[in-house]
C-alpha cells in the first residue's frame, strides 16, 4: 500500500484532484436529519464543486435516495447511524437498493423516538449487519467529543481491537472535527494500515468540499468504494471556519433539542466509564511508581493495618510479609 501522501492537512484543490481522480465528500447530512439543506440545494453545490457527495444522514435513508434520483450528480449512498452506545457509524452501499433494505430490516425497527436518538442495536451488531449486504464500513471521527467516536473510553482494550479489526477503517479528517482530534485519527489511520477516508461532515453547503476522499479510478461506484475498501483512496481537507461551524452547529441545535433526554442518558453513561477509566489508570499509575522493595512493603502494611480492623485473624500474615 502506498502511503505516500494519503493524508494532507490542506484545502483541498477540487478543480485540480477532479481532473485525474474521483473526489467525493463522503459525509454529509441534510434536512432529513439535522442538516440545514434541501436535497436539491445539496445537488446543485456538488455540480458546482465538480465533485460527489455521500448524504449520510443519522438514522435516516431519504436524502441519499432522493440525491439518487440526480442522475447527474456522482453519489454513494450511505448512512451514519447512531448505536446503542452514542458511537456513530458510517455505513456506504454500492447499490441504493442495498442501502434501503438495510435501513428497513435493521435500522428502522430500531428507531429510537427521534431521527437523532440512537437505535436499539450496539455497534457490533450494526457492523455485522451491514455484512449482510455488500458495503464498506467505517468510523466516522474516531477521536471526537464523547462517545461519538469509537476511541472512547466506553469500550475496553479487547473490545475497541476487535471493532477496529470488523470494519474497513476509519475517517481521518472530519471538518466539524477539532485539529487534536484529527490529528490522532489521521496517526490512527496510519497505524491500522486500513480504508480511509474524510468528509465534511457538513450540516450546510458553505462546508462541502472542506474535506474530500479521492481515488485514482472509475467514475462509478463500484470502481471508487473498491478503492476505498483496498487502501487506495487518499484524503485532503482542513477544519472548517469558526463561521461554519457555527452556521452548522444552529443547524444541528434545532433537531437536537428534541433528543435532549437521550443526550442526558448517554453523557451520564460515558461520564461514569470515564471516571472508571481514569480511576483505574492512576491506581496503575500509583503501583508503578510503587516500585522499591521497602515501599512495597510499607504499602502491604498499610493495607494489612487497614484489612486487621476487619480482621485480627490476619496479623500472622502481615507479620510475615514484612519480615520476608
Amino acid at each position: 500500500m502506498n502511503n505516500f501522501n494519503r493524508i494532507q492537512f490542506e484545502a483541498p484543490r477540487l478543480d485540480e484532484l477532479a481532473r485525474h481522480s474521483t473526489v467525493v465528500d463522503l459525509h454529509f447530512h441534510s434536512r432529513f436529519s439535522d442538516g440545514a439543506d434541501t436535497v436539491d440545494v445539496i445537488a446543485e453545490r456538488a455540480r458546482e464543486l465538480g465533485i460527489g457527495v455521500a448524504i449520510t444522514d443519522h438514522n435516516a435513508i431519504d436524502g441519499a435516495v432522493e440525491l439518487d434520483r440526480h442522475d447527474d450528480v456522482f453519489s454513494i449512498p450511505g448512512i451514519e447511524v447512531t448505536s446503542r452506545e452514542g458511537t456513530h457509524v458510517l455505513v456506504y452501499f454500492y447499490r441504493i437498493d442495498d442501502l434501503k433494505a438495510f435501513y428497513g430490516d435493521h435500522v428502522e425497527p430500531n428507531r429510537g423516538p427521534t431521527v437523532m436518538s440512537s437505535i436499539g442495536m450496539d455497534v457490533e451488531t450494526i457492523v455485522r449487519s451491514a455484512r449482510q449486504y455488500n458495503s464498506v464500513v467505517i468510523f466516522p471521527h474516531p477521536y471526537s467529543a464523547a462517545f461519538t467516536g469509537i476511541c472512547n473510553h466506553s469500550f475496553s482494550e479487547n473490545q475497541l481491537d476487535r471493532l477496529l479489526r470488523m470494519a474497513d477503517g476509519v475517517e481521518v479528517i472530519n471538518s466539524e472535527n477539532l485539529k487534536r482530534w484529527n490529528l490522532r485519527s489521521a496517526l490512527l489511520g496510519f497505524n491500522l494500515d486500513r480504508a480511509i477516508t474524510g468528509g465534511s461532515d457538513g450540516h450546510s453547503v458553505q462546508q462541502m468540499g472542506s474535506a474530500v476522499t479521492y481515488a485514482a479510478c472509475g467514475r462509478s461506484r463500484k470502481a471508487f468504494l473498491d478503492a476505498v475498501s483496498r487502501g487506495e483512496s487518499k484524503v485532503v481537507g482542513t477544519e472548517s471556519k469558526l463561521l461554519e461551524k457555527l452556521q452548522s452547529n444552529s443547524a444541528k441545535l434545532k433537531i437536537s433539542m428534541n433528543n435532549y433526554p437521550d443526550m442526558v442518558e448517554k453523557n451520564i453513561r460515558f461520564g461514569k466509564s470515564v471516571i472508571r477509566f481514569r480511576a483505574r489508570k492512576a491506581g496503575e499509575k500509583i503501583w508503578e511508581r510503587v516500585n522499591d522493595r521497602h515501599l512495597k512493603k510499607a504499602f502491604y502494611f498499610v493495607a494489612g493495618l487497614t484489612f486487621l480492623k476487619i480482621n485480627y485473624n490476619a496479623l500472622p500474615l502481615i507479620f510475615f510479609s514484612i519480615i520476608t
